[in-house]
C-alpha cells in the first residue's frame, strides 16, 4: 500500500521514510514513530492501517541518521543493536525529524504523532515541543520529561505488567498531567501492539488501544485545518 521515500531534515541530512496515502481526502496526518528495532514490517503495517483509516501517514527512518535501512529481529541481539543505534540518534534529534516528516505531510491538514517503546517517548516530546497531538505507547523514558508541559493533547498506553514502566511510574503520568489519559491494559506487558511477536502481543489490548487512538486522532485531527 504505502511507499518509500526520502525526507530533508534539520542539518540538511536526508534519511528514509515510508509513506501511505489513503483513498480520497484525508483526515489528517500521522507520524509513525518506531520502537527500537527500526521501521520494520510491523511499524509499516500499522502505517498502513491508519492510510485505511483515512490518514496520510509517515513513518520516518529514525536510524538512517546513523545506519541505513535498519530492520532487527526482536531478538537479544536486535535489542541490543537498536538501543546503541537509539542512543546514537538520541531523543532530541528524533523529535527535530517527527518535525520534518510532519512538514512533509502537511498539506493533509493536522498532524498527529504515534510512537512505540522508544517511538512512545519520541511522540511526548512531539507534544512538548512540537505542539503535535501525540499518543504514546509503553513509553519507558517518559519518566525523564515529566518536568515540561504538555503543549498539544495526550494519551497513553501502558500494559499493566510492563515491568520497564512501573505502577508509580503511571501514577507519575497522572499526577504530572491530569488530563491526559492513562490506560492501562490488565493481563499484558511491554509492546502488547506488536502482533507479530506471540511473545508480546495482546489481542484484546491491541484492539482497544487501536480503537482509542483512532478516536483521539479523530478528535484533535479530523476535520481541522
Amino acid at each position: 500500500m504505502g511507499e518509500r521515500i526520502n525526507i530533508m531534515t534539520a542539518g540538511t541530512h536526508c534519511i528514509g521514510a515510508y509513506l501511505a496515502k489513503p483513498e480520497g481526502q484525508p483526515k489528517g496526518g500521522i507520524v509513525v514513530v518506531q520502537e527500537i528495532f527500526g521501521v520494520t514490517p510491523h511499524i509499516r503495517d500499522v502505517t498502513d492501517r491508519f492510510a485505511r483509516a483515512g490518514y496520510t501517514a509517515i513513518a520516518p527512518a529514525f536510524f538512517d541518521f546513523v545506519e541505513n535501512d535498519v530492520e532487527l529481529a526482536y531478538d537479544r541481539s536486535g535489542i541490543d543493536k537498536g538501543k546503541a543505534l537509539a542512543i546514537d540518534v538520541g531523543l532530541d534529534r528524533a523529535a527535530e525529524a517527527v518535525a520534518s516528516a510532519a512538514d512533509s505531510i502537511k498539506s493533509s491538514g493536522r498532524i498527529g504523532v504515534v510512537g512505540f517503546c522508544w517511538g512512545g517517548t519520541v511522540a511526548l516530546l512531539s507534544a512538548q515541543r512540537l505542539a503535535l497531538p501525540a499518543v504514546s505507547y509503553y513509553g519507558a523514558r517518559n519518566t525523564g520529561y515529566l518536568d515540561q508541559p504538555l503543549r498539544a493533547p495526550v494519551i497513553f498506553h501502558f500494559g499493566a505488567t510492563d515491568r520497564s514502566i512501573s505502577a508509580e511510574a503511571r501514577a507519575k503520568h497522572q499526577q504530572a498531567w491530569p488530563d491526559a489519559p492513562v490506560y492501562v491494559y490488565e493481563h499484558c506487558g511491554h509492546a502488547f501492539n506488536r502482533d507479530v511477536d506471540n511473545s508480546a502481543y495482546n489481542e484484546a489490548a491491541a484492539k482497544l488501544a487501536w480503537q482509542r487512538t483512532l478516536a483521539f486522532f479523530g478528535q484533535h485531527l479530523a476535520g481541522k485545518a
